[in-house]
């Protein structure tokens, strides 16, 4: 029974819906599978900072519609979900319990999914680790001395380790991208305007929905359930020609594909993190595409001071007083009203114009594949410096070079899981295409996958079993 559990628990979200709907098996046991496996291994990983047991048996249980009927899921805690406590990690919304869903969670529910709980972030979402005063330490499956990232580095820890089939996950700076790297996960950051962010608006369009899945099937279906706009939306994406589920082993035809392997600012890049780049490159050029080395216009000495201008924002969106925060939102909240609305204008729009470049650059090729990050996933406190709450923002940033440019551009872009180091850590490689193209993502990363398969590798016991 253990055995047939595990095999259960990580089998792709499209395979357990089919499941569901033959009756050949029902939800309340998927459900009650990943309560037990949550409540053996989630308090080392932590990648849950709420679990709706109850409330998750009892829709398990109820009639239920739509394509993923039945599947469980779990939901970013940095999302609105009602009747379910969401803490944004911080402190302050520690009994958070909204009475409204988000569009994309009123969507998932739509679909069908049943949610398990809610997964750990870091306070606001605002780093590229996911520890916390409030939820804790999130550990990586794969190794638990290092982090699965962030800031949706609890929903790649919670299905890296069998704990849900699918999560949501959102990204305004590689939060997707970057613990799907790190825990050999697939996560796609769709164009901007593709996903709904209400009722919260996004003014500098950076941030998005998405999924972490085992599958580029999961992602495409994912897709389908809760992409569209609704009235009051900043941003909208041109909807696509036919689902996204069907771009899923199409043929990607013979592609042009840009190689670059510099960051577009200073930060020293880990050679296995060139390495898995260049690997995929030749992977690509095996596959019949023509693969180019290539250095994007995205090199920029102020790109990281526009950005942290934008950046600093964040906690302020959120009603806490100053003194409440963890030393970084602290900080940027500060420096925030310190910074005049001119001066957040300017810098805005000089991103603006830096986004407009590297997107014009990027839609010369049909896909630009680069490292995704410029390091493996950094051990659990690397990044938290309590005495310089800026130096964890530099060191963020440093980890994490290749991913904000996509979102300034608001380009769709991919984190892969071609390349294991030596030592058995995921190093994602990130393919980046014009905006709009996600069908081009999901046609090559589905021919990538078939060459190189993923979804089967688990990480070491006891979360393989």
């Amino acid at each position: 029974m253990d055995a047939l559990s595990s095999e259960l628990a990580f089998l792709p979200a499209t395979e357990q819906a089919r499941l569901v709907r033959e009756r050949a098996v029902s939800s309340t046991e998927l459900v009650e599978t990943y309560l037990r496996r949550i409540e053996r291994l989630d308090p080392e990983l932590k990648s849950y900072v709420t679990v709706c047991a109850d409330e998750a048996l009892a829709d398990a249980r109820a009639p239920r519609t739509g394509p993923f009927s039945g599947v469980p899921l779990a939901v970013k805690d940095l999302v609105d979900t009602a009747g379910i406590r969401t803490t944004y990690s911080c402190g302050a919304f520690a009994d958070n319990v909204p009475e409204r869903d988000a569009e994309i969670v009123r969507r998932l529910r739509a679909a069908g999914f049943v949610i398990l709980g809610k997964t750990n972030t870091p306070e606001f979402g605002t780093t590229a680790v996911t520890e916390s005063e409030l939820n804790g330490k999130c550990r990586n499956p794969w190794d638990t001395s290092r982090t699965p990232g962030g800031s949706s580095g609890g929903a790649a820890a919670a299905v890296a380790a069998g704990l849900v089939p699918i999560a949501h996950g959102s990204d305004g700076g590689g939060s997707i991208r970057i613990p799907a790297s790190c825990c050999g996960l697939f996560g796609l950051k769709p164009t901007r305007g593709r996903i709904s962010t209400a009722p919260l608006g996004d003014a500098y369009g950076f941030s998005t929905g998405g999924a972490i899945t085992r599958s580029v099937a999961d992602t495409a279906a994912f897709l389908d359930v809760v992409s569209g706009a609704v009235p009051g939306d900043a941003y909208i994406a041109a909807p696509p020609e036919r689902p996204f589920a069907d771009e899923v082993g199409a043929p990607p035809g013979r592609l042009r594909i840009g190689l670059a392997v510099d960051p577009p600012h200073p930060a020293p890049v880990a050679g296995v993190c060139i390495a898995a780049a260049k690997d995929a490159g030749k992977l690509l050029e095996e596959l019949g595409h023509e693969v180019e080395e290539v250095t994007p216009p995205w090199r920029s000495d102020e790109l990281m001071a526009l950005f942290t201008t934008v950046w600093q924002t964040v906690p302020v969106l959120y009603p806490a007083d100053r003194s409440v925060l963890e030393p970084r939102n602290a900080a940027f909240a500060e420096r925030a009203a310190a910074t005049s609305s001119a001066d957040y204008v300017r810098s805005f729009v000089r991103l603006q114009l830096y986004g407009r470049t590297f997107a014009a650059f990027c839609a010369s090729f049909d896909v630009v594949l680069t490292p995704t990050l410029a390091q493996p996933p950094v051990p659990v406190g690397w990044m938290q410096e309590p005495d310089d709450p800026w130096e964890q923002f530099d060191r963020a940033a440093e980890f994490t070079p290749f991913t904000p440019p996509v979102n300034v551009a608001g380009l769709p872009a991919a984190s892969v899981p071609l390349f294991w180091s030596d030592e058995g850590l995921p190093i994602g490689v990130q393919l980046i295409a014009e905006a709009g193209s996600e069908p081009v993502l999901l046609r090559l990363a589905a021919q990538l996958e078939q060459a190189r398969p993923w979804a089967n590798r688990r990480p070491p016991l006891p979360y393989a079993r």
